[in-house]
């Protein structure tokens, strides 16, 4: 794997704390895998479960360009198998097959539950690191009424760099969910998010860089 530029790697850092929203686990109603080409999600989901922060967990994801060749099934129904090779009983885990795109992840997952009779009040959202903010806002968004914490594996950028095991791949996705905090605040997506200028000129760099190809 080529390693990334020191500078590259140094506003990365920025960009990857700023998408962590540092909130403490506690006990919710549910807890929503969201899709991505990460199985990581599906792991903490199953460690979070398996530590009884949720009594049941919603993986949601159809595929994307990014995943299709990783988790040709779709996202939501790998997740559903890793979780359940990791001790969660099947029949506490819902499977939303549709969603292609985060607000769907939430749209869906609501309809899933009305569905199935289930009342929520609060939720964990587990996704990738770097996802964390956008997710939330999404959230808070579309499901205003609900109590929403967000949930990652915690791990070092450089470390969950290796797990991926394609640098310029993370750097471009992280670039990217950083550009949708605004873009998706600006179309009504989600709701507004504070962002430092130490934040957005690390940004500016790394698009410089040429760290576009998640851009919108």
């Amino acid at each position: 794997m080529e390693a990334l530029p020191a500078n590259i790697l140094e506003d990365l850092e920025i960009l990857w704390d700023y998408h962590n929203m540092h909130h403490e686990p506690r006990h919710s109603d549910i807890g929503i895998g969201l899709g991505s080409h990460d199985v990581g999600v599906a792991v903490f989901a199953a460690e979070l479960f398996r530590k009884g922060f949720f009594p049941r967990v919603v993986f949601t994801g159809a595929n994307a360009p990014t995943t299709i060749e990783r988790f040709p099934r779709g996202e939501a129904v790998h997740y559903r198998e890793e979780a359940v090779k990791l001790g969660v009983p099947a029949d506490r885990i819902l499977v939303e097959t549709r969603a292609t795109n985060t607000g769907q992840n939430i749209e869906f997952t609501r309809t899933l539950l009305a569905g199935h009779g289930i009342s929520v009040l609060s939720v964990t959202l587990v996704s990738r690191p770097y996802q964390q903010r956008r997710a939330y806002a999404t959230c808070k968004k579309l499901w205003p009424e609900v109590e929403v914490t967000c949930a990652s594996a915690s791990l070092p950028l450089a470390d969950y760099i290796d797990a991926i095991g394609d640098a310029n791949r993370v750097a471009n996705m992280i670039v990217g969910d950083t550009q949708r905090i605004t873009k998706y605040a600006e179309l009504g997506f989600a709701i507004p998010q504070e962002m430092s200028a130490e934040v957005r000129h690390a940004y500016d760099r790394l698009v410089a860089a040429g760290y576009t190809s998640r851009l919108i």
